[in-house]
């Protein structure tokens, strides 16, 4: 299992192959845009998986989905200079101690 930062890392690694490839200047509405195309990715396979699309699912492409939106999460927090593990911890574990 990877911590975050290793999966930052690769996503950061990826994507600048990504960019590179196909000229895509990365900024606010390339961030923005690619996670909210992602949540609708995984809000698609979820309904297709549950059944209530024209279309079967299945849990491998919900997976992959929701491993796409994790990446460009991590992306945009590396890029607005979040530690998205310490945010985590603090948000999420304030409610634990």
């Amino acid at each position: 299992m990877r911590d975050l930062d290793q999966m930052t890392e690769m996503a950061r690694k990826v994507s600048d192959l990504y960019a590179a490839r196909f000229g895509i200047e990365r900024d606010a509405t390339w961030y923005l845009g690619k996670m909210t195309e992602e949540l609708g990715e995984v809000t698609s396979a979820y309904l297709s998986l549950a059944g209530q699309t024209r279309k079967p699912g299945d849990k491998q492409a919900l997976e992959e989905e929701v491993a796409d939106l994790l990446g460009f999460v991590l992306l945009f927090a590396e890029w607005q200079g979040i530690d998205a593990g310490a945010a985590f911890e603090r948000k999420w574990g304030a409610d634990l101690t």
